[in-house]
């Protein structure tokens, strides 16, 4: 009885749970019931327009009369509007000044912190620590919730495998399964327990449904083609996970999914998010998504609104089609109007479930924008989190970390800038207030000793083109100086000096959304720069600040440590100077991989076999598939990243070397910290299909565990291997594991493992 009585009362709290479950959903479905026999069809209309009326424009249209609107049941919610106050204004006109006094919803570009900002997103997924992923959403949330945003247009999880696309820096990298781990985090951070029962908590919008990360020739807003079978093994996962965790809504990519733009495809947003994932939330259209699909040849702005509304698009972004179209669609019963009932319906609950009904207000409460934006506390945790995503690439001799009494030169165009520090897409940020790295570096030394900076070169010798690349206020300072005058001051900087930091790579704007790039170096005026300084015979450590993979087989060659250090947010430079001093041991790893140059592209870890393969360790053999000029492998490997300490692993022990498909497997290895500095490692876990009914990658990840230790501490570090991890989608897109040879790979990174084989039998 002892033994059953705890699973009883557990059934009894899931019965319990479930019932009030049922009583909520009962109760707003009859509110919602009544609401809607209430409206009119323009309200209801209304209802699916999605206002771009804010202070932030993110894309070239702008809605205008959005008060009018407003009074008039026009307008179902508005976007980037900053400060709480004049969102209370606006909601005041919608709950006192409408005729059924609807509320509004207020979304935002919440992408990576709202004033305190966290690293951008690919480089906070380079720390792989789920926990502090979802503190820095959890955070964003609380300042977000505090200026009256109840939804925000995060978290973005297009997997991408090509870094010339700008928004490679907005997402997580190029695996699926990690990005689906960082997916479940962030929606955590913002929606906690998806009940909003707290004003800090915000409804999530998993964004770019789907396969926005691989456009053709990584252009942004480009063609898109694959097949179904490698969608769902390779990019469709973590749309999949912010589902399985309850995100509050999905917004359509603008690209096109089997010739058909997603906004309009219906196969995509209701049989495959809604029947066979069993997402309940609503859906929203990316920024003129609608009328897009003009462009892309599919009808005019009557017809693809019609097909967007068929095909399971809730609200409408700015395009005004909805609006503007759908009751002549009614009309020629080109649409019905249950068809603009559920849209009306998913927009409507999502208010209820935030409370808006209740309380229109609950957003609005200025006292607590003073108590919870760009706090110290907030500030703290965003300078340790940004110091966990740094990259160390290569550390020569233990250049690093430094001595705070040593000389150092500080030179570079990204060395004394402070709007450049947070990164892209960080609309919400006040750009006077980041530290600049040359205070930050001055700062931590103190009165030790003194930073002698210069600022080398501009970004790049194109004015044009450095103008493109500092928008939205992220201004370098172009200095009007000849290139030969900048040079020779960081030469003489330099000369005075016992080690450099040189401060180079993209400016901010430089990634990010229509901001693709054709070529990956660091660009020309630095690239001179960087070579004439390391002529100078002096230690030279690139400060790399970065959106994207850079292709660095030169600096690689010739440079003694690179720390790539991303955008690391509002507190960027100050956790630069953590890690430089050695206050912090540097623990990133890559989630994308670094090409040697451009003409490797796309190149991926968990790529597919020739028929022909490269022998390992070769660079060229005739009739095999490689280049003549470069080889196959990767400059970075996806996983790498070295520490200030060493690691060692011990060969892998298998609990047993079958299983069936209902049981499982435990494989472990003994991790060492070999060095003299604690620290911390991500442990990645691998695994290889040796034979499938269909191809299979070389490896796919299938775990890791970021595990710290003392210098000399050892751990057994372990994961469990279940029939369920080695599923995939058959030819026949079926989810299914099948029985046969694995080889199960742990190691530092993707190239560098142990590796021991099992066999998965059948029951």
């Amino acid at each position: 009885m002892k033994k059953i009585f705890p699973l009883l009362l557990l059934c009894s709290l899931g019965a319990i749970a479930c019932t009030q479950q049922q009583k909520e959903t009962s109760e707003m479905s009859r509110f919602v019931n009544k609401l809607m026999d209430e409206m009119t069809l323009d309200e209801k209309i209304g209802q699916l327009n999605l206002s771009g009326g804010g202070d932030i424009v993110t894309g070239q249209a702008r809605n205008s009369n959005t008060a009018e609107k407003i009074r008039s049941g026009q307008i179902g919610g508005l976007f980037n509007i900053k400060g709480v106050e004049k969102i209370r204004e606006i909601q005041r006109v919608a709950v006192e000044e409408s005729r059924l006094k609807i509320p509004l919803i207020f979304g935002m570009d919440v992408i990576h912190g709202y004033e305190t900002v966290f690293p951008i997103p690919l480089g906070l997924s380079c720390s792989w620590n789920m926990e502090a992923i979802e503190e820095s959403a959890r955070i964003a949330a609380i300042e977000a919730s505090s200026d009256g945003i109840c939804w925000t247009f995060s978290p973005m999880v297009d997997v991408s495998r090509d870094p010339r696309w700008g928004r490679v820096s907005e997402g997580n990298g190029e695996d699926p399964f990690l990005g689906g781990q960082i997916a479940k985090a962030m929606i955590k951070g913002y929606q906690q327990d998806n009940s909003y029962s707290d004003p800090t908590h915000i409804m999530a919008c998993v964004k770019h449904y789907a396969l926005y990360g691989a456009p053709e020739g990584g252009r942004d807003y480009n063609t898109v083609d694959m097949s179904r079978q490698r969608m769902f093994n390779e990019y469709m996962y973590p749309y999949q996970a912010a589902v399985e965790a309850g995100v509050a809504s999905v917004m359509a990519s603008f690209n096109e999914v089997d010739g058909v733009p997603a906004s309009g495809n219906k196969w995509l947003m209701t049989e495959v998010l809604r029947e066979k994932w069993g997402f309940e939330g609503f859906v929203v259209s990316d920024y003129t998504g609608i009328s897009e699909m003009i462009a892309h040849g599919i009808g005019n702005l009557q017809n693809v609104s019609a097909r967007a509304l068929k095909a399971g698009i809730d609200m409408d972004m700015v395009s005004e089609g909805f609006l503007s179209t759908l009751k002549k669609s009614l009309d020629e019963k080109k649409i019905t109007e249950n068809d603009i009932n559920k849209a009306c319906r998913r927009i409507l609950e999502a208010k209820y479930k935030l409370g808006l009904f209740d309380n229109p207000y609950k957003y609005c409460d200025g006292t607590r924008r003073s108590k919870n934006i760009y706090t110290q506390e907030h500030r703290d945790k965003a300078r340790r989190i940004a110091s966990e995503s740094f990259v160390l690439l290569k550390n020569q001799d233990g250049l690093l970390p430094l001595k705070k009494q040593a000389s150092i030169a500080l030179i570079g165009p990204l060395a004394n800038t402070r709007s450049n520090m947070p990164g892209t897409w960080s609309v919400a940020a006040d750009l006077s207030k980041p530290t600049t790295l040359l205070e930050a570096l001055q700062k931590a030394i103190g009165d030790s000793s003194k930073i002698h900076y210069a600022k080398g070169s501009n970004l790049t010798e194109d004015a044009e083109l450095e103008a493109r690349a500092t928008m939205f206020g992220r201004e370098l300072g172009r200095d009007s100086r000849s290139h030969e005058t900048l040079l020779k001051e960081a030469l003489e900087t330099a000369q005075r000096c016992d080690v450099i930091l040189a401060a180079l790579g993209e400016s901010s704007e430089m990634s990010g959304e229509s901001s693709s790039r054709s070529n990956l170096d660091i660009p020309d005026a630095q690239q001179r720069l960087l070579k004439e300084l390391v002529k100078t015979g002096k230690p030279v450590v690139l400060l790399l600040f970065t959106g994207r993979p850079l292709t660095l087989s030169w600096e690689d060659a010739h440079v003694q440590s690179i720390l790539n250090v991303w955008f690391g947010g509002s507190e960027a430079a100050e956790a630069i100077a953590d890690v430089l001093f050695g206050e912090v041991n540097p623990s990133g790893k890559l989630t994308c991989t670094f090409p040697k140059n451009l003409g490797q592209i796309p190149l991926y870890y968990n790529h597919k076999n020739t028929g022909r393969p490269l022998a390992t360790g070769k660079w060229f053999e005739k009739f095999r598939s490689n280049y003549l000029d470069v080889d196959n492998d990767a400059l970075y490997p996806f996983g790498y990243g070295l520490s200030y300490t060493s690691f060692e692993y011990s060969e892998i022990r298998l609990s047993s070397k079958e299983m069936n498909f209902n049981n499982q497997l435990t494989a472990s290895i003994v991790l060492r910290n070999s060095g003299s500095f604690a620290g911390s490692e991500v442990v990645q876990l691998y695994i290889r299909d040796c034979e499938g009914s269909v191809t299979r990658p070389v490896k796919e990840l299938k775990g890791f565990q970021k595990v710290t230790l003392q210098a000399g501490e050892s751990r057994e570090v372990s994961f469990t291997v279940t029939a369920e991890m080695l599923k995939f989608y058959n030819y026949d897109l079926k989810h299914v594991a099948e029985a046969g040879d694995f080889e199960i790979m742990i190691g530092t990174n993707s190239r560098d493992v142990k590796t021991a084989k099992f066999e998965l039998k059948e029951n």
